[in-house]
């Protein structure tokens, strides 16, 4: 008995400690990648310079996380760019608009991670091509096309 009411009190102090309207994700296993000779890095720097926007400090965090969760490197910067200007209209470390930008991280990083994460593997994204993905993110009709035009603003399709 006195086992499982401990484990509950892990449980439950996990699941206070948690960012409100966040669900649990875990923490990425693989070390963070060597970017410095990353093509990829240079371009994501050169767009959020060009445009001006505070985001840029995070161009390695985008990378990992998207090579974490095995998505196209230029997404969650585009979702950014379009949500919250790369930063400049972001709000609690939410570069996202996540939940109609109710949501609250403790850092950008934290908000970049959570957000690959749930892209990546919860039900409403999982499997689903970029336009299904960008139209379920976002009702409108012209989302998705604005998302891929920052897209290929960064860099050229793959």
């Amino acid at each position: 008995m006195k086992t499982l009411w401990s484990s509950g009190l892990v449980v439950l102090a996990g699941m206070v400690a948690q960012p409100a309207g966040v669900s649990p994700q875990p923490v990425p296993a693989s070390p963070a990648p060597d970017c410095r000779r990353d093509s990829r890095l240079e371009a994501l720097r050169r767009f959020f310079r060009k445009c001006g926007c505070p985001a840029g400090t995070y161009s390695r965090v985008f990378l990992q996380a998207a090579d974490d969760f095995a998505l196209d490197w230029r997404l969650l910067p585009s979702i950014s760019y379009v949500e919250t200007t790369g930063g400049k209209a972001a709000r609690s470390n939410n570069l996202f608009g996540w939940d109609s930008g109710r949501a609250h991280f403790p850092s950008a990083t934290a908000g970049i991670h959570a957000v690959a994460y749930h892209l990546a593997h919860s039900l409403l994204y999982k499997n689903k091509n970029l336009d299904k993905l960008l139209a379920t993110y976002n009702r409108s009709a012209a989302y998705g096309r604005k998302v891929k035009s920052v897209m290929r603003r960064i860099a050229p399709s793959e």
